[in-house]
């Protein structure tokens, strides 16, 4: 990134939710090895947003919390079928938590989802999404 103070990640799934899912694991790969990380629980919400893009920033904003708030991180992400809700979007979010003191860190840690270069792009068979968190 042109900025140091950014990550990027880029993800991609034949499935909007699993591009979503994916796009967690390649933020939690990029400050944490959790392979010893000590299991806490599992946590289980819904999201709902106007837009799939909304949806993606919206459980990525989930992640972040859950460091900050709770000092856990996802070990695992489930994500069920994203339905209309209302005026919008809106998909169950599963996972499956650990003590994030338990976790080697491996770079700097996630503090926000940035809105700026936000894509997330379905084609035939193909979802693919990029986004960038300030750490």
């Amino acid at each position: 990134m042109p900025h140091t103070a950014d990550m990027r990640v880029e993800a991609w799934s034949p499935t909007v939710e699993g591009c979503i899912g994916e796009a967690v694991r390649a933020v939690l790969e990029g400050f944490a090895d959790t392979s010893g990380a000590a299991v806490v629980g599992e946590r289980e919400y819904v999201v709902t947003a106007e837009s799939d893009e909304d949806l993606l920033v919206s459980v990525l904003e989930e992640v972040v919390y859950r460091m900050d708030a709770d000092g856990e991180i996802p070990l695992a992400v489930e994500m069920g079928s994203i339905r209309s809700a209302g005026d919008g979007r809106g998909v169950s979010v599963r996972f499956r938590m650990a003590d994030a003191g338990t976790a080697v860190p491996i770079g700097a840690v996630p503090k926000a989802v940035s809105l700026h270069d936000l894509q997330l792009r379905g084609g035939p068979g193909s979802w693919t999404c990029r986004v960038t968190l300030d750490v």
